[in-house]
């Protein structure tokens, strides 16, 4: 009989750091982040910048602290950003780029978390006494409402021209951005040549316990430093958190393949049983939207049966459940609970 395990598929943040994560915490060289002089530190952000072919970057605590930072940077208060309805900045950040950065935002429906171009440009401010400037576009990929799907190459080329006409930066919510190069098949430079400034996390597929990224030019990164010490983000002996990074971006991303592979497992066999069903075009990377709107209880009901035999997910919505792979949740656990979701 399997010994019961908690299968964890809430969300890839919930990863633990890998043996070497923890080796490389015991050994890492630390100083003072403030000062600038903690050596961990300094080498992630260099590879951070390296990797995404940015001049320079800067270690957060949060995903969610990155975006407001490059919010703030790029904007003045009382200034407009164009975002995409159901992205994470405009639904899960405690509005920060209002209350924190001052800025209103002017968010549009796209479709898979999408945004159409035309409605980008026709939601760009004219000059005109009465109106806010638009002072950014962000976007978000992976997009994860939309069930972890990737932006579209053609419409990141469509967006950042667009914008380059119109003399706007562009920022990119990039907190699985790794998962979309991965998707695509192209390297992570590709995706952040598009924009002025992207934030990823380390946090979470990368299997890091803290921390996210934030790139761009050196002139922004320097704005971007002094930002976080004003939110509380300046840390010490930082290099602790910072050697597991320096793991998350070497050694990491292959195993977000497997955690693709893993949700298409997932998602096939699910929609071989009754009441569930998902939709495998929108399943681009390790994010499952799960419809339970065969079943005859709610996605609370089912999550707490789920959590009786050991499962944990999140509702979305009360027709949908959320499930997401990641380097803790293996091929065995994926068929142990798709066998558990077959008895509810």
């Amino acid at each position: 009989m399997r010994t019961m395990k908690i299968i964890d598929l809430r969300s890839d943040t919930v990863t633990t750091p890998t043996e070497n994560m923890y080796r490389r915490m015991q050994e890492a060289p630390i100083g003072d982040d403030v000062y600038g002089d903690d050596p961990s530190v300094n080498k992630l952000e260099d590879l951070a910048a390296k990797t995404l072919g940015k001049e320079n970057a800067l270690f957060v605590p949060t995903g969610t602290m990155g975006n407001l930072i490059a919010i703030m940077a790029h904007t003045r208060p009382g200034e407009e950003i164009i975002l995409e309805r159901n992205s994470h900045i405009f639904l899960f950040e405690a509005a920060g780029a209002s209350r924190l950065a001052g800025v209103q935002p002017m968010p549009i429906q796209g479709v898979d978390g999408v945004m159409n171009p035309k409605e980008v440009e026709e939601s760009i401010r004219e000059e005109n006494i009465h109106f806010p400037a638009t002072g950014l576009i962000c976007v978000e990929n992976t997009h994860n409402m939309a069930g972890g799907m990737i932006q579209p190459m053609e419409n990141l080329r469509e967006l950042k021209s667009i914008a380059k006409n119109h003399q706007i930066p562009m920022h990119l919510d990039g907190a699985r951005i790794f998962n979309a190069a991965v998707a695509l098949d192209c390297d992570v430079k590709e995706i952040a040549a598009y924009f002025d400034s992207v934030m990823f996390c380390l946090s979470k597929g990368l299997s890091a316990p803290i921390g996210s990224m934030l790139v761009g030019k050196a002139g922004f990164i320097d704005q971007a430093r002094k930002l976080r010490k004003m939110l509380g983000g300046g840390m010490r002996q930082a290099g602790i958190m910072a050697s597991c990074g320096n793991v998350s971006i070497e050694q990491m991303p292959n195993q977000l393949k497997i955690d693709h592979e893993n949700a298409r497992i997932l998602s096939n066999g699910l929609n071989k049983l009754s009441g569930f069903s998902v939709d495998l075009d929108k399943v681009h990377t390790n994010i499952i939207n799960v419809s339970i709107k065969g079943k005859k209880i709610s996605s609370e009901a089912i999550i707490e049966n789920m959590k009786a035999k050991g499962i944990l997910a999140n509702p979305r919505g009360k027709d949908f459940i959320r499930l997401v792979t990641h380097k803790d949740v293996t091929l065995e656990d994926v068929k142990y609970a798709i066998t558990v979701m077959d008895t509810l």
